[in-house]
């Protein structure tokens, strides 16, 4: 089963790369916006001694306290891309190209749940692993290495209440950690994965950047871009990959519901047959009237 799921998400993230900047170009404008500003206020006279102003060493608390809100406005815009892409594969939504609504803070309000819980999660592992370390060193220490990959599976188990809320379903904690039953393990180890592939790029992310660092010296506003761009790539790396993740759990546990139901391959066939005539005779329509208003 995690050869499954990561090689589903990989398929699904590989074959929407474009819906990510279609649904999003607006929100990557902002990003764009803010990481210009902020990236421009920490310019110093002789430029960035790093790729990215958000590589910088803090050198004072104001250089600290603005780049906390580029991380907080980044992550905040993110979540916006997330649900905009995740809303496109899931249920071919056209929203608006900017959106702040319930439905944004409600999965930001989950995602801080979940971080919560994976917190918590971590402290009788901890308390645990201490106690057993007491009598037999090697497996508290074996369960002290372990304990963040268990929080992670926990985390994973109640993280499909993210693409829900993203999609407007009501999904509980209790559901989502009874809808996945059986794929907590598998899950952990493809968001494993995930981290450690997103983790990769962003570091060749990084290094291209660099590269480009003779290109740009001397050149106070392509330096500010290069510096902008360093936070937009990696925040947008993350989006992808991880929504990209949560949206084969969703679609996995909504086919086990559809499954229990007796809902085949037929039944989704006759739907999207069904959904193709709607859009043929909704098109015809709109021809139809374009033809009497020209005549």
């Amino acid at each position: 089963m995690f050869f499954t799921l990561l090689e589903r998400a990989l398929s699904l993230a590989l074959a929407n790369m474009g819906t990510l900047f279609r649904t999003g170009w607006a929100y990557i404008l902002v990003l764009a916006a803010i990481n210009l500003a902020i990236g421009a206020a920490l310019f110093g006279g002789n430029g960035f001694s790093t790729v990215s102003y958000m590589t910088e060493p803090v050198a004072t608390p104001d250089e600290g306290g603005l780049r906390l809100l580029a991380v907080m406005a980044n992550v905040l815009v993110g979540f916006s891309i997330a649900i905009a892409y995740v809303r496109r594969i899931l249920i071919d939504a056209h929203d608006l190209p900017l959106v702040v609504s319930r439905r944004t803070f409600t999965v930001i309000f989950n995602q801080i749940v979940l971080a919560i819980i994976g917190i918590l999660a971590l402290i009788p592992l901890f308390f645990l692993s201490g106690i057993i370390a007491l009598f037999t060193g090697g497996l508290g220490l074996l369960l002290l290495l372990a304990a963040p990959f268990i929080s992670l599976m926990v985390v994973q188990k109640f993280s499909v209440i993210l693409p829900a809320a993203a999609v407007d379903d009501p999904l509980t904690l209790r559901e989502s950690w009874r809808a996945t039953r059986g794929l907590g393990w598998p899950m952990a180890f493809a968001a494993l994965v995930m981290s450690i592939l997103t983790g990769f790029l962003i570091g060749i992310w990084y290094l291209v950047l660099l590269g480009a660092g003779p290109l740009t010296a001397g050149e106070p506003a392509f330096e500010q871009i290069r510096s902008a761009l360093f936070p937009m790539g990696a925040m947008l790396l993350c989006v992808w990959s991880f929504a990209s993740l949560h949206a084969t759990f969703y679609g996995l546990i909504r086919e086990r519901f559809a499954a229990r139901l007796g809902l085949g391959h037929e039944v989704y066939e006759m739907v999207e047959h069904s959904r193709e005539q709607t859009r043929s005779k909704a098109a015809r329509a709109i021809k139809t009237v374009r033809n009497l208003k020209r005549s």
